[in-house]
């Protein structure tokens, strides 16, 4: 059984989330620890409790999601995932970082691509991607149907959506991937967003007022 742990980083309270099963085996997704602390708090937890991680996931490339990134591959020697389409929002993190006042941000090296219909594995579990733009061109979500969750980064909040005007956004694309993907999961699906509290799909269903 997967074990959700989420942890709220950076002055953008971006989650991030490491999962791990009864192996011991973690995946660690959008890594947005910048400052000691931080990372502390993450690498003792991991350390507290014995976890293997075995690979960086993310759900976009923006910056308060990827700060973390090159210093956790770096810590455990672990290769990182993105969508292809999200490379180019990657690589120009760079460019803006230091006017948020992230000045020590290194850019991480993108090991392999996924895309939807493409599962990652650790230890006996397993997440599928689906496909869900418009927060970020590459933006995708991690979908476990055995437990009925979904880290769904900034695509859909309780009772929001991820926004829209960055670079890259389009309020129609994020609708309709809102609509023909996540809500095609059963209502009682956790959504474990990219930021603030996690929500149900039958919730927002009902009570979102962007998708009423």
């Amino acid at each position: 059984m997967i074990q959700i742990k989420s942890f709220v980083f950076n002055p953008f309270s971006e989650n991030t989330y490491v999962l791990h099963d009864e192996t011991g085996e973690a995946v660690i997704v959008d890594p947005g620890c910048y400052d000691k602390a931080e990372y502390k708090e993450l690498y003792d937890y991991i350390e507290t409790n014995s976890l293997k991680p075995v690979r960086i996931i993310n759900t976009h490339a923006h910056i308060d999601h990827v700060l973390g990134v090159a210093a956790v591959k770096a810590k455990y020697n672990i290769p990182f995932s993105l969508h292809r389409i999200d490379e180019p929002l990657l690589k120009a993190v760079k460019t803006y970082a230091s006017n948020y006042g992230f000045n020590q941000f290194d850019e991480p090296e993108i090991d392999s691509y996924f895309d939807e219909g493409d599962t990652v594995t650790f230890g006996n579990s397993s997440l599928r991607i689906l496909f869900v733009p418009g927060h970020a061109p590459g933006h995708v979500a991690f979908v476990n149907d055995g437990q009925q969750f979904v880290i769904g980064g900034d695509v859909l909040f309780r009772q929001s959506i991820g926004r829209t005007d960055l670079p890259g956004g389009s309020l129609e694309i994020l609708l309709d991937s809102i609509r023909t993907k996540l809500f095609t999961l059963a209502d009682g699906y956790t959504v474990y967003a990219g930021h603030m509290q996690p929500t149900t799909i039958g919730f927002e269903k009902k009570n979102n007022p962007f998708l009423n």
